[in-house]
């Protein structure tokens, strides 16, 4: 028997009531748990008034904020699905969102008013509710909504089998999919994820990472939420800022991608108190094992990666602290109660669960586990393809070692294949982030008439020196890159195009490069 969302939060209030629940360090809110549950109460039924049904979307483009995280648990409360929105994405692409989900409101804030003021006059039938003062002429208050409503519990008879939220994914290869979970798949990821990261109600959290995505949501914010622990939220990631917040607030334990923790070390850390920090969690793409070795020597805390995709709620794999210097590279054992197994791919159709590699080959990686998402909203060919025989299919490719440790090579379209041998990025970016001038790096495969492709590599400088000719020579040195794989050719750029996640977007990369050649 599962719990819902709403009721795990609902069991924590009772618990601790008067422990510090939220922080919101942009407004300057704090809220204990009773006053924030009177919160969720009333934004519940506000929604309630407003003609929210159980089953009905409620979407946000909102930075981090205390309304995001109220709007989570008075979703789960009242039965309606949460959809939040990726903040970053422009007008059209959150136009397409909105027309998929059809949501009946939208919260927004001011940073995201632009894209949504070219694109609201398509949804008529939408309300959209503005957090900040001084709402648009198309918009309503979001505190007019609710200040006339109940803080009364709403009697919603909501199922842990229910559909909790429609998570878009961060389209790194093409349009975004729905991806459908219900709550007792990310309760069942709360309890692992509390479990790895040893959270108590002791525990300071920090949101850094984008509440949007399920990186922060699931493995983190909720599991804080679950144990009685304070979480405190900063507006949008900023280095200074959250060295400043770790310092002020104790915080003991925060999730960042390797892209904000690379960012984190170009700052002079003696001019803070880390002391608090206790654990650090890494995810949504891949840390070389020196960015690694430098956040353990520098900061004086514990990692643990987590492996995984929005598809599975989302963590598969962890790397545990005591494996990230023996087992550097990998990306952990599965977790509890999950299943990972590395298949031939096909290329006429979904790779097939039984067709197994051995140990060391490379293949795809597929998963299977009670927090993998039900389907794609809207999408039955894709679900159906994406879950073929129960598995969920990931595209992305690596291998196994004797141990069972996962090790990720790459995307399914982001290998490169240079005179008919198989190069994956990864291993060659690994290289380069050693280099001590390379700050951030992307490789990828570039048409080539007499090799079919070859390997170029995008790299941001932390030296203002550095040149191709000398990365060229650091990669010829290495005994860890053969000859084949070494980049032919080094675009040198101001920084590299992630999603919130962290993942690089290498589909702009390539688009880049083929407007390069054309001119």
């Amino acid at each position: 028997m599962y719990m819902t969302i709403g009721e795990v939060f609902a069991q924590t209030v009772r618990k601790f009531p008067k422990k510090e629940a939220l922080v919101d360090i942009r407004t300057g809110l704090r809220y204990t748990y009773e006053q924030w549950e009177q919160e969720v109460n009333v934004l519940a039924n506000a929604f309630i008034k407003m003609g929210v049904r159980k089953g009905d979307r409620v979407s946000t483009v909102l930075f981090n904020t205390a309304e995001l995280a109220t709007a989570f648990f008075a979703c789960a409360k009242i039965g309606a699905v949460f959809n939040p929105i990726n903040f970053r994405l422009k007008s059209q692409e959150i136009a397409y969102i909105l027309t998929d989900a059809s949501p009946k409101i939208v919260l927004f804030e001011k940073a995201v008013e632009p894209q949504i003021a070219n694109i609201h006059h398509k949804f008529p039938h939408i309300s959209f509710w503005y957090i900040d003062a001084d709402p648009p002429a198309y918009a309503v208050h979001y505190y007019e909504r609710i200040q006339a409503a109940s803080a009364e519990l709403p009697h919603i008879d909501v199922s842990e089998n229910d559909l909790y939220a429609i998570m878009y994914t961060s389209g790194t290869t093409g349009r975004p999919k729905g991806v459908m979970h219900r709550h007792r798949d990310m309760i069942e990821q709360s309890l692992i994820c509390n479990s790895v990261m040893r959270i108590r109600d002791t525990e300071r959290g920090l949101v850094t990472a984008p509440m949007f995505h399920c990186a922060e949501l699931h493995c983190c914010f909720l599991p804080r939420v679950h144990a009685g622990a304070t979480n405190v939220i900063v507006h949008h990631f900023d280095p200074k800022q959250v060295l400043n917040v770790i310092e002020q607030e104790r915080i003991t334990v925060l999730f960042a991608a390797p892209t904000m923790w690379n960012m984190l070390l170009q700052e002079k850390l003696s001019d803070y108190d880390l002391s608090s920090l206790r654990i650090g969690l890494y995810g949504a793409a891949p840390m070389a094992p020196v960015l690694v070795k430098e956040c353990k020597e520098r900061l004086g805390i514990d990692l643990i990666q987590a492996y995984g995709m929005t598809e599975m709620g989302p963590a598969v794999t962890f790397l545990y602290e005591d494996e990230q210097l023996t087992k550097a590279g990998s990306a952990g054992r599965a977790c509890l109660n999950h299943e990972i197994r590395i298949v031939k791919p096909r290329e006429d159709g979904p790779s097939d669960p039984d067709d197994i590699l051995p140990p060391g080959q490379v293949g795809e990686i597929i998963v299977k586990g009670p927090c993998m998402m039900i389907g794609y909203y809207n999408r039955e060919e894709a679900t159906e393809k994406a879950l073929y025989k129960g598995w969920y299919h990931s595209g992305d490719l690596g291998y196994m070692d004797e141990d069972g440790y996962l090790y990720v090579a790459d995307r399914v379209d982001d290998m490169i294949i240079s005179g008919g041998e198989n190069v994956y990025p990864r291993e060659v970016e690994d290289v380069l982030y050693e280099h001590k001038g390379v700050l951030d790096v992307a490789v990828l495969g570039e048409p080539d008439e007499m090799w079919g492709e070859k390997v170029v590599a995008f790299v941001v400088k932390k030296d203002s020196n550095v040149t191709a000719e000398e990365l060229d020579q650091f990669c010829k040195n290495s005994d860890r890159l053969a000859p084949y794989k070494r980049p032919r050719a080094y675009y040198f750029v101001d920084a590299l195009p992630r999603n919130a996640s962290g993942k690089i977007q290498k589909f702009l990369l390539r688009e880049q490069m083929k407007k390069a050649t054309q001119s």
